[in-house]
């Protein structure tokens, strides 16, 4: 448990259990909402570093079922370790991660071989900004509750989060300055840094599997 929290009442409890499910959701459908459009819109305008991070996304809610699972267990009293739902929904997270990586680098290899490059990233650029802000604010309240239930699950989850705001990040320089400057390798050096935290997130995702902590790896970036 997260050191130096204050006990609360059980009604409290109950209060927080609750605002960390509906946070839980949130995260679940916008990611879906936001896989979605990116994956249509990375096909149709050619942006691989769009299409790599929608795919991101829909991997995103396999591990967001993950913690959506843990917390309904939370509601029934406090938890110390990972059930095996939660520890098969790591397993398939790092899977797909991994599967991604290794996709994004094979079609970064091939558009810097054939020279190809988007049409447009302005779409790129709006999703990121709307996921920056949405990402920055789902951390603010995680940690709140985390902090105020004592719970190193759900601190764990909120540093965890951190990763799609960084990839919001990426996907925001990649796509604004391939707008202004139309280089194809700015589009192919955005789709590697997705790359290379999709393989973080699948190492890490690992790591997790072979332990029952409620901790992540992540916690101290």
């Amino acid at each position: 448990m997260a050191d130096n929290a204050p006990e609360i009442s059980k009604e409290k409890y109950h209060k927080l259990i609750k605002t960390a499910l509906y946070l839980s959701l949130i995260t679940i459908f916008y990611n879906l909402a936001e896989g979605l459009i990116s994956v249509k819109f990375g096909i149709e305008d050619d942006t691989l570093v769009l299409l790599g991070f929608g795919v991101d996304s829909f991997v995103e809610v396999i591990s967001g079922l993950g913690i959506l699972h843990m917390i309904l267990r939370m509601q029934k009293g406090t938890i110390e370790q990972r059930d095996g739902f939660e520890r098969t929904a790591l397993k398939i997270t790092s899977i797909s991660f991994f599967i991604l990586t290794a996709g994004l680098i094979l079609g970064s290899s091939i558009n810097l071989i054939n020279e190809t490059k988007p049409e447009t990233t302005f779409v790129g650029i709006i999703v990121s900004i709307i996921s920056i802000i949405t990402m920055y604010a789902l951390v603010k309240l995680k940690l709140k509750v985390g902090r105020q239930l004592n719970s190193d699950a759900i601190i764990a989850d909120a540093n965890c989060t951190k990763t799609c705001f960084y990839l919001s990040l990426i996907l925001l320089a990649s796509s604004l300055t391939f707008e202004i400057f139309k280089v194809s390798y700015l589009d192919i050096a955005g789709t590697i840094g997705i790359a290379y935290f999709a393989f973080r997130e699948g190492k890490e995702s690992f790591e997790k599997t072979r332990s029952n902590k409620l901790s992540c790896s992540c916690e101290d970036e």
